[in-house]
């Protein structure tokens, strides 16, 4: 419910070299000392200048769109997310990002938190993908912030990753803060996992950001989900949001666990390249995929629609206004 491949760049080098003079030569005595005539020197090639690094992608910040429930929660937790994980040549670094955090009116020891949104790297730039409700409440919020990363490495190539960051933010005046961050970390590839792994990672109408991809690959993602994934595909090309790793353990604001971190739920934030949370995305497209993931074997269907059906089958609340919840018993 909001928690980025590597392009190898090779330095060209050469090395130089340096003509130089034949050696005196010494004649017999009778003849009188003669010098050989100077040898032409050898040509010195000029050294390859290397090349200019790969520069990092520069996507613009995300921005909340104009039908959000709360717009500046998810504003407020998308500037620490971009300001934390993306920074000039030169400003990595605990004492830059903090200064970063506190030129946005916000606690310098949130930087402490940052954990792998912030990587011993010279250089990084960040894309937010999607930000999310991981709940909103009257006066409290957790954001879940969807990120693609990349990063200088030493040798100056660009490596490739990403995060998804659990925002918590309080009310305040003049604007929201945040209180603390839960980045995700959702652990080695498994040895051997699910065969629908493999299935779901090669249907290309299903989109994942990189920690929903890791979930995948770690093995703790219930086949119920993968199979799931892969009815709907069927019929649609749905964006994930979130799987397993950077959702809060609890439904917000209550003691129940969520589904999400027992491997058991997916978020869906597009649908046929449609945002849930647009008002131009027809809710008969959205009210569809909600039956339609009920039909694939959920017994939990959250959105933005009010869908009747038996018992809590599906549902929809202000945190849902922006993604479809798919959740299974096991």
């Amino acid at each position: 419910m909001l928690r980025a491949g590597a392009a190898a760049l090779v330095l060209g080098a050469a090395g130089c070299t340096s003509g130089g003079k034949q050696p005196v030569v010494a004649a017999s005595s009778d003849a009188g000392p003669t010098t050989a005539p100077p040898a032409t020197p050898s040509a010195t090639p000029s050294a390859t200048p290397p090349a200019a690094p790969t520069p990092l992608p520069n996507p613009p910040l995300w921005q909340p769109g104009p039908s959000e429930v709360q717009p500046d929660v998810k504003r407020r937790a998308v500037e620490l997310v971009a300001a934390l994980g993306a920074w000039p040549p030169g400003g990595q670094g605990a004492a830059a990002a903090r200064a970063r955090v506190a030129a946005l009116g916000l606690p310098p020891g949130l930087a402490d938190q940052a954990g792998p949104l912030a990587p011993a790297a010279p250089e990084a730039s960040l894309e937010v993908i999607d930000a999310q409700y991981g709940g909103i409440l009257a006066d409290s919020a957790s954001v879940l912030v969807v990120c693609r990363q990349w990063t200088r490495q030493p040798d100056g190539s660009v490596a490739a990753g990403g995060a998804t960051v659990d925002v918590r933010l309080s009310r305040a005046a003049p604007r929201w803060t945040v209180t603390e961050l839960h980045p995700g970390e959702p652990g080695p590839p498994a040895a051997a996992p699910s065969p629908a792994v493999a299935q779901v990672l090669a249907q290309s109408r299903i989109e994942l950001p990189p920690e929903a991809l890791a979930d995948l690959r770690s093995g703790t993602v219930h086949d119920s989900v993968l199979h799931a994934m892969l009815q709907l595909a069927g019929t649609y090309t749905l964006s994930v949001s979130v799987v397993r790793t950077g959702h809060p353990l609890d439904v917000f604001g209550t003691t129940r666990p969520s589904d999400h971190p027992l491997g058991r739920a997916f978020d869906v934030w597009r649908i046929d390249g449609r945002a849930v949370v647009d008002p131009s995305t027809p809710r008969q497209l959205v009210e569809s995929f909600m039956r339609d993931a009920a039909a694939a074997g959920s017994y939990n269907v959250g959105g933005p629609v009010a869908i009747p059906g038996p018992g809590n089958q599906f549902f929809t609340d202000d945190t849902h206004h922006d993604h479809v919840h798919v959740g299974f018993t096991s």
